[in-house]
């Protein structure tokens, strides 16, 4: 009495509640003499929760990504990122507000060492020329090269990694909204350097002829933190030579000196980035049940013909051929 199985030709026991949800194929009817049972085949469940299921699985399942959707989703993706962020209500009296806050805030901390550097950097003419195309550049360089590098060389690891990207730049659009915050640079009475200005380099849309394409106090949190800590996590997580890791650790530190040197942010606008990043890990852990560099190099639940097997099929496949 009780629960029934199905044997498989090898003699292990099938779950009957895989067949009634339609995972597998019930094997036919055999007398003693019939010779021995075929192996069991699996089909597509046929019920609607079955299928939901499936479905289900398989979008948290890793899969191969298709070139020409990444290219449009990021697009689509950075238009609307730029789009919301500007968008923001430029809160200049809050944002000097909040600014003045974090200054006198870190200064009872002891740490409040951002003009230091910006002025002892400003000394240093082609340093501090070179420090501000990294600011306007590399941010977007590197973190496009690191999601090539992913799509190339890691395409398991691909979707999750991009997921963290994308919700950590998610909840950054929330803190714009809800902390607006002006860089040093825009700061009353405390005479940081706004270093585009001064040595009129072509640099961030912060400064110079550019600043009216871009919300100018919507420095809380730092994305060039949590792009730039993305990204050498990434790297230090999955290159395999030793100089890359060291690079990848020593990009979000350079980064780091870079945002305080030009005066753009605070370094307390970089804890904020890192703490929007520790959100998007969250997040595509939740939703992939594991971080990036856990995931297969490559999509392994794949069929012969290529396409991705959901999970719960694998399941019963593997319970059946154990």
């Amino acid at each position: 009495m009780g629960e029934t199985n199905t044997r498989t030709k090898d003699g292990r026991a099938i779950d009957s509640s895989l067949m009634a949800d339609g995972a597998v194929d019930s094997p036919p009817a055999t007398s003693a003499n019939s010779g021995p049972r075929r192996s069991v085949r699996l089909r597509r469940p046929t019920s609607f929760q079955g299928l939901f299921r499936e479905r289900f699985q398989g979008l948290r399942s890793p899969r191969r990504p298709h070139i020409w959707f990444e290219i449009l989703l990021i697009a689509i993706s950075y238009w609307a990122y730029s789009l919301i962020r500007n968008a923001v209500p430029e809160q200049k009296v809050a944002a000097l507000r909040n600014a003045d806050w974090i200054w006198e805030f870190e200064k009872s901390l002891g740490l409040a060492f951002e003009q230091t550097v910006n002025h002892a950097v400003n000394s240093v003419t082609w340093l501090i020329v070179a420090m501000n195309y990294y600011y306007a550049t590399l941010h977007f360089i590197v973190t496009i090269g690191v999601l090539v590098w992913l799509y190339r060389w890691h395409p398991g690891r691909y979707a999750a990694g991009r997921l963290v990207l994308f919700a950590t730049t998610g909840v950054a659009l929330v803190g714009y909204y809800l902390f607006p915050l002006a860089p040093p640079r825009l700061m009353e009475g405390v005479h940081f350097i706004d270093t585009v200005l001064v040595h009129e380099t072509w640099g961030s849309m912060a400064s110079g002829d550019l600043k009216n394409m871009s919300n100018q106090y919507a420095a809380m949190p730092s994305m060039h933190i949590g792009w730039s800590l993305w990204s050498g996590l990434i790297i230090f997580a999955l290159a395999s030579a030793p100089w890359a890791k060291i690079l990848g650790l020593l990009y979000p530190v350079a980064t780091l000196v870079v945002i305080v040197a030009t005066a753009n942010h605070f370094w307390l606008d970089a804890v904020g980035g890192i703490l929007c990043l520790g959100a998007g890990f969250a997040l595509s852990y939740g939703w992939y049940r594991a971080l990036p560099h856990r995931l297969p190099k490559t999509p392994g639940a794949e069929r012969a013909g290529g396409a991705p097997e959901a999970n719960g099929a694998r399941e019963a496949r593997e319970k059946a051929h154990a």
